[in-house]
This record gives structure tokens, C-alpha cells and sequence, in this order.
């Protein structure tokens, strides 16, 4: 057995009895209230969800396992010289909750590279969709491709243990993971590139995926940066729910992944920060190209607003500060591309917007979020179809999305099945007659 599944192990059969007893003892205690505007809004804000995996603070924007993260990019173990964690670090992070030794990252990395091979009819299948299907339709069509090795579902026809339901679910879920480098450039070079494929040097899980994407570095720590901080994002977002749902139906990680990433296709999820920099480019077009100045970009800004416009990139449902995930790819910015006119646009727009949407009462967080900078830093290196961010995206969230559903299993969740009501009763609650 690995470090790392040893570790998990010991946390869940730890974390177990906690669970038990808020249970058994604390079942009938409320945690709050449920309003009609929710009920039909949505469910936004309805606590019904549980994960030790990420939360996101109003304050401090996402802490994974309880750190910032700029405090987990810093603890994490990097490769030398780069500024950005082994993904595989964050993936013993995201488990165990504890900082893994470079010894461990290693021991990770080599674990990866073992599953990392691609089955061939993976390739086959990809190929024979229609060349303009969408990047997300291939991504998902090849992980449910390969739920036929599935592990899980092997060992569930054999006898189910609901106890060590997790062992199987951690196998598959890794399996996935390191699979997913691979198939993402796969896809790139077919739709893009004229399907002139690049071998998997075996590196590391950031250095892979620049390498077969055909981009030099810094943009294997871009992969890195990236991959990190579009892991998780608590578990009440579109995809990160529609995983955990499938998975409460004990279906295995490639059903439940698969499904998730069809919630991130959809135009209200994963497809902001290319909606951010189409935005950005017009932007740029109708002001003829001209320097950003704080004059320029303020006149802008208004004249947007007034005309009942928003600007895309900046407001969040829950921060109430500038995404630190926002920050950590400026930062980024800043020392790779501080002349690209992109960003200038970018940084201007940094500085002005916030005091405007505050004066005008225009966002309860005028700041900037995680969607205003990424797609900027991916059109610099040269990754410029819009089509293909989701798919970055996605690869990312299947970190924290893998992550909790190994857990769902570890700590016995239930299958989720919520109560409907009718239009008829709320309007019997609302006191509506009829």
C-alpha cells in the first residue's frame, strides 16, 4: 500500500465515529432555515452539503483543507526552480489534509506515471466523433469510455463492503487523474493541430501536459497554477454536486466524472473565462488597440454600465475581497507577460472598475474573480481556442471532485434524494388563496 492511500485510510477510519455521532446523537439538531426564493431560486445558500475537502470564505476566498492559497501554494513541494506545486502534491494535500514531504510528492508522481497509460481504443473512440464536436463532449465521451475498467464496479459485483467502498473508489479516481494529462493534449493536437501528436515524456503531471500540449515552458508551471486553484470550490458548484450526486447512486468515479464534466460545459459554469476574454478582445478592438490609459478605461467603464451592460470578469456570489485566485495569476502575469497588451487592458481594468461598481451600487463584490486573468494567460502561450479552456478546467476540478467523492465513500454517505413540492404547496405556505 502507498504513503499516501495509507495515510487516507488512517484519516477516514479516524473520521468515521465523527460522522457516526453527529448522527446518531445530533440527527434532529436544525441548521437553519429554508426560504421559497431558495427553494425555486436554486437551492443557493441551502446548507445540505458537506466536505472537508474546501471552503469558501467570504474573507479569504477558498481554503483548501483549511489553507489559503497562497499558504498552500507556498507549503506545497515544487519542483525545482518553478514557482507552482506538483499537482500530485495537491492531490495528497486534497486527501489527507497534510503537507506531503518531496519524498512523498515523489512516491505520488511514480504512482501516476504507473497508471498514466492510455488505452488505445480511448484514442479510437475520440477519433471517431465528428472532428467538430465540442473538446468537453470528447473529454467526457473518453472517461466514460473507460468505465469498463473500473475497478469499483469490478469489486461491487463481487460482494459490496460499504466500509471499504473507498479503496476502490481512491483506485479509480487515480486512475482517472493520471490519465487525464494525456487525454486533454490528445484532444488539443487532434482539433487544433492537425492531430500531430507529441509523446508523454512521464515527467510530472504539469511538465506532462505542457509537453504534449507542444508549449515550452513557463507553461508547465501555467498547468500547475492553473490545474491548482480550479480544483475545488466547496461542493455546491454544478459540477462538484453533479459528481457527488451520481456517486451517492454508488455509480463509480468514471460515471459520476463524467457527468460533472457535463455540468461544467454548461455556459453558466466552466465557460466564464473565455466569455472574460472575448469581452476583453472587443474591448480592445473598439478602442482601436490604444494604450490603456486610467482616463480611456474609465470613460469606458461608464459608458458600459450606463448603457445597461456588465463587466464580465468582475463580481462574486460569495467574496467580498479580489479572488485570491485572481491574485496568484496576476502575480503570474506580472513577472511573464507585464508588456502584453492583453493584460495591460487587464491591469487597468484591475485598477478602475472596482470604485466605479461601487459608486454606482452596481455589486456587493465589485472585485475581480478567478475568470478575468485565466483565459489571457492561455491566449499569450498560444492556447487560443476558446473551445479548449473548459477542458483545462476540467481537468483541474477533477482534483477536488475525485477527491470528495473518495471521501463520499470512505465516510458511508447516503444516496441523495431531496423532497420536491409542488407550485401548489408553496402557495399554500406563502399563504396564497386561491
Amino acid at each position: 500500500m502507498s504513503t499516501l492511500k495509507r495515510i487516507l485510510k488512517e484519516k477516514i477510519d479516524a473520521h468515521r465515529p465523527r460522522t457516526t455521532k453527529l448522527l446518531k446523537e445530533f440527527g434532529d439538531v436544525k441548521v437553519g432555515e429554508v426560504t421559497i426564493e431558495q427553494i425555486i431560486g436554486g437551492m443557493r445558500d441551502i446548507k445540505s452539503l458537506v466536505t472537508d475537502i474546501s471552503y469558501l470564505d467570504p474573507l479569504e476566498g477558498i481554503r483548501f483543507r483549511g489553507k489559503t492559497i497562497p499558504d498552500a501554494m507556498a507549503a506545497l513541494p515544487k519542483p525545482a526552480g518553478k514557482d507552482y506545486p506538483y499537482v500530485e502534491a495537491f492531490w495528497f494535500f486534497l486527501l489527507t489534509g497534510e503537507i506531503p514531504s518531496m519524498e512523498q510528492t515523489k512516491e505520488v508522481i511514480e504512482d501516476f506515471k504507473s497508471r498514466s497509460t492510455i488505452p488505445q481504443y480511448v484514442f479510437d473512440i475520440i477519433r471517431a466523433l465528428p472532428k467538430d464536436s465540442h473538446p468537453m463532449v470528447m473529454l467526457s465521451t473518453a472517461v466514460l469510455a473507460m468505465q469498463r475498467e473500473s475497478k469499483f464496479a469490478k469489486w461491487y459485483e463481487e460482494g459490496f463492503k460499504k466500509l471499504d467502498a473507498w479503496d476502490t473508489m481512491y483506485e479509480d479516481s487515480t486512475d482517472i487523474l493520471a490519465k487525464l494529462p494525456g487525454i486533454s493534449a490528445f484532444i488539443y493536437r487532434l482539433k487544433y493541430k492537425n492531430d500531430k501528436q507529441i509523446a508523454d515524456p512521464n515527467i510530472d503531471f504539469g511538465s506532462n501536459f505542457a509537453h504534449m500540449m507542444g508549449i515550452a515552458a513557463p507553461y508547465d508551471d501555467v498547468a500547475r497554477m492553473y490545474f491548482v486553484l480550479h480544483s475545488d470550490h466547496e461542493s455546491g458548484n454544478v459540477s462538484a454536486h453533479t459528481t457527488h450526486l451520481v456517486a451517492s447512486a454508488l455509480s463509480d468515479a468514471y460515471y459520476s466524472l463524467s457527468a460533472g464534466l457535463g455540468g461544467l460545459a454548461g455556459p453558466l459554469h466552466g465557460l466564464a473565462n473565455q466569455e472574460v476574454l472575448r469581452w476583453l478582445q472587443e474591448v480592445m478592438e473598439k478602442l482601436n488597440g490604444e494604450e490603456p490609459t486610467e482616463e480611456l478605461m474609465k470613460k469606458f467603464v461608464e459608458e458600459t454600465l450606463d448603457s445597461g451592460q456588465v463587466i464580465p470578469g468582475f463580481g462574486h456570489a460569495v467574496l467580498r475581497k479580489t479572488d485570491p485566485r485572481y491574485q496568484q495569476q496576476r502575480e503570474f502575469c506580472q513577472k511573464h507577460l507585464p508588456n502584453d497588451k492583453i493584460f495591460k487592458y487587464v491591469d487597468m481594468l484591475f485598477h478602475v472598475v472596482p470604485p466605479i461598481l461601487l459608486a454606482k451600487g452596481k455589486a456587493k463584490n465589485p472585485w475581480p474573480n478567478v475568470d478575468a486573468q485565466s483565459g489571457v494567460i492561455q491566449w499569450f502561450y498560444g492556447v487560443q481556442e476558446y473551445d479548449f479552456y473548459t477542458v483545462m478546467f476540467g481537468v483541474g476540478r477533477a482534483l477536488g471532485v475525485l477527491a470528495n467523492i473518495t471521501w463520499d465513500r470512505g465516510l458511508g454517505y447516503a444516496l441523495e434524494r431531496p423532497k420536491s413540492l409542488t407550485t401548489d404547496m408553496l402557495e399554500a405556505v406563502a399563504g396564497i388563496k386561491k
